[in-house]
């Protein structure tokens, strides 16, 4: 098992310049490259990436200014700058003070992980019968207290820790896979869904 990722409060005036890193296309390739290889130079980040070195470098110290990647000052030499990513697992706290613009970006951070992940659920779905096996949907109900929650989430993060990798050391017949978990109180009218894969139901 990999060394657990360190964990870190994302605060308030955090908040603002993670959107900005969220919210740009070209950081957003560049966290992915560096999370699938591990290290890279600007040079080949750009090259990947089809974009110019100035471009690529500009991004990739922004990135580190955040601490998403880090340089590697024994590979880098001269002009020539070596970068990896970290493994950080980023969260922010419920019922954190933030100030009117900090609420904003927060609210649009999350926006933009609601659509980057609604546009998962209308793929796997989409995906399902001619995935052979890779899509999984699972839609289950529990009655839990509020400790058995946390309980649960922390065995799921365990679970997860089980399979990760780190950055760059994957097996090679291995495929990026969205994983997501969301635990919320479900009391309201839960219309049935036609045409749904096969899924366990543990109500």
């Amino acid at each position: 098992m990999v060394e657990r990722p360190e964990k870190r409060v994302l605060t308030g005036p955090d908040l603002k310049a993670f959107y900005k890193a969220l919210s740009n296309p070209v950081r957003r390739d560049i966290l992915s490259y560096l999370g699938a290889h591990g290290e890279a130079n600007s040079t080949s980040v750009a090259q990947a990436l089809g974009e110019s070195t100035g471009t690529t470098s500009y991004h990739l110290r922004k990135l580190a200014d955040l601490k998403l990647i880090a340089e590697i000052e024994e590979r880098s030499a001269g002009r020539e700058r070596w970068w990896k990513s970290l493994m950080t697992d980023i969260f922010t706290p419920p019922g954190l003070e933030l100030t009117a613009d900090e609420r904003e970006a927060a609210v649009k951070i999350g926006a933009l992980k609601m659509t980057h992940d609604l546009n998962l659920v209308v793929s796997a779905y989409a995906g399902y019968d001619s995935s052979a096996g890779w899509n999984q949907i699972h839609r289950s109900g529990l009655r839990m207290t509020k400790d058995q929650v946390a309980t649960f989430v922390e065995e799921y993060q365990t679970l997860l820790r089980k399979y990760l990798n780190e950055p760059g050391d994957h097996p090679p017949d291995s495929r990026h896979m969205a994983v997501r978990l969301v635990v919320v109180p479900d009391e309201g009218h839960r219309p049935t869904l036609p045409d749904e894969p096969d899924e366990p139901d543990d109500d």
